[in-house]
């Protein structure tokens, strides 16, 4: 049996309740992971309450969360990991569990905690991803809508690394830290077209807005060209010409883990943890994102 967070019904963090549940077994391919840290995701909530209901449905009771690093306790037939290995990736079938399984399991470098290791995977991959799909190069100015958020600031870091200048809106409370991450930071809310004009006044090339706060239209008027603006927040984005990125599965770029996986390692780049969290409090984990108590990456540890 396995210890699990699991709902019967959408509604309020308070659906959350602990359960037991049979372990999994591995099939061919895929490996069983005794979990040591799950993260916690803005759609996990948003699947909870019961907000996307309508294009991503579930079968109750539902076992939440993706997003799974730990220890290798069982491997099927041609897994790509072996008993004992530490790896890190996407969860079958849910997250909050003391047990899960991995068909791409990713090695997890010994210099990575696994709070990080878990914490990466949709971060890492959705900044990732946006940036590729973007095509930002060397010389070129990007503006990033939400940049204080998780997803925002590690496609900051990886944007500088390739030679990028990076123009970052974000609340007051976040610009210290996102100038200290060598961006231009500006604050978001009204009059912010003006503020980012005034520190690039030799304008902006490519738009990512991981922020959702309905920014689409003036930044398509920044670049001049829709196909230069990407969102991975705003379901409206058709509505202005610009590609939404992250519905499709197929959009998805996995084999960036272990790169970035890496780069953690290397102290390359950088993703705290906000706060961490026993299992079975993952009610109080979703209360206190919702209620804006919890900054940063939320972690739970079975």
């Amino acid at each position: 049996m396995s210890t699990a967070i699991t709902f019967s019904r959408y509604g309020s963090p308070d659906v959350l309740t602990r359960a037991e549940v049979d372990a999994p077994e591995p099939g061919p391919g895929q490996v069983r992971i005794r979990v040591r840290a799950a993260a916690v995701n803005p759609i996990d909530l948003k699947i909870r309450s019961g907000m996307m209901a309508g294009i991503m449905p579930v079968e109750f009771p539902h076992l939440p969360g993706w997003d799974v690093a730990g220890v290798v306790d069982l491997a099927g037939e041609g897994a790509g990991a072996e008993v004992g290995d530490e790896v890190f990736g996407v969860a079958t079938a849910g997250g909050y569990s003391e047990y899960a399984l991995l068909e791409r399991p990713v090695a997890k470098p010994a210099d990575v905690p696994f709070e990080t290791a878990a914490a990466l995977v949709t971060v890492g991959e959705t900044a990732y991803r946006a940036l590729h799909h973007l095509g930002a190069g060397r010389g070129e100015t990007l503006l990033i809508h939400g940049a204080g958020g998780s997803v925002g600031t590690f496609a900051l870091q990886l944007a500088v690394a390739r030679g990028v200048t990076v123009v970052a809106t974000a609340g007051a409370h976040d610009l210290d830290r996102l100038t200290a991450l060598a961006a231009t930071a500006v604050a978001y809310g009204e009059g912010w077209t003006e503020r980012v004009r005034a520190v690039a006044p030799q304008g902006v090339d490519r738009v990512l807005d991981a922020s959702g706060a309905g920014v689409l239209a003036p930044s398509v008027a920044l670049t001049g060209d829709a196909a230069r603006v990407i969102t991975i927040a705003d379901m409206a984005a058709a509505e202005h010409g610009v590609r939404f990125t992250g519905a499709d599965p197929t959009d998805r770029l996995p084999q960036a883990l272990p790169e970035l996986a890496g780069r953690l390692a290397a102290g390359t780049l950088d993703l705290p943890i906000g706060a961490t969290y026993p299992l079975a409090e993952a009610a109080r984990a979703h209360r206190d994102i919702e209620a804006r108590r919890a900054r940063g990456k939320v972690v739970l540890l079975p």
